[in-house]
């Protein structure tokens, strides 16, 4: 059973991101600030959802939180960054872009840089814990999806539109056979027996 509020303060942000651990494709990350009435049977960790689940909860989500907020960190800023630098900057991003400044921030996962002016708490699984990271999970996961479909089109050969840049050996055998493409992140190792790829 997730739980609405962590803090006890009214304008709570939950953080999130999506798509650590791909091969290709950008780390998505959303903040969202949810009202204190807030419910809907299907919300929980995105992880567990089917992705019509997910897409369901989507609209329901941007409609009613008090606000919410997308960012994109595309792969060649996740090789510039590190991967877990990118998922804080892009969670640091989405909270900037929110129309209501959070009172309180929590995280999903343990790491975290402060953000300015306003305290955090990291908690790991709380995509599993709380609505609004959990909520963030959702959106993070669904626009990341959706770039992912709209990238299949250009190389159906890696099949992204299933796999969404994660390392599936289908995934991996793609790469062996048609190298890498500019959505592949140059810093992450692409196959096991890799030492150099050329790109």
């Amino acid at each position: 059973m997730l739980t609405l509020n962590y803090s006890g303060f009214t304008l709570e942000a939950g953080t999130d991101e999506a798509g650590r651990g791909c091969l290709s494709g950008p780390v998505v990350a959303a903040a969202v600030i949810l009202p204190a009435n807030f419910e809907h049977p299907l919300l929980n960790d995105s992880k567990q959802l089917s992705e019509i689940k997910r897409q369901e909860l989507r609209p329901f989500i941007e409609k009613n939180a008090l606000a919410y907020s997308v960012s994109f960190i595309h792969n060649e800023e996740v090789d510039e960054l590190n991967v877990l630098q990118a998922s804080i900057t892009g969670m640091h991003r989405s909270i900037q872009q929110l129309k209501i400044i959070p009172e309180f921030i929590i995280v999903d996962g343990n790491k975290f840089n402060p953000y300015p002016n306003i305290e955090h708490k990291t908690i790991v699984k709380g995509d599993a814990k709380f609505m609004s990271i959990a909520a963030a999970s959702v959106l993070a996961k669904t626009y990341r999806d959706e770039f992912m479909e709209k990238i299949h089109q250009e190389h159906p050969e890696y099949n992204w539109k299933q796999n969404k840049g994660y390392p599936t050996q289908q995934h991996r055998n793609a790469i062996r056979e048609f190298g890498a493409t500019k959505y592949h992140r140059k810093s992450f190792k692409l196959l096991p027996e890799q030492l150099k790829l050329e790109f």
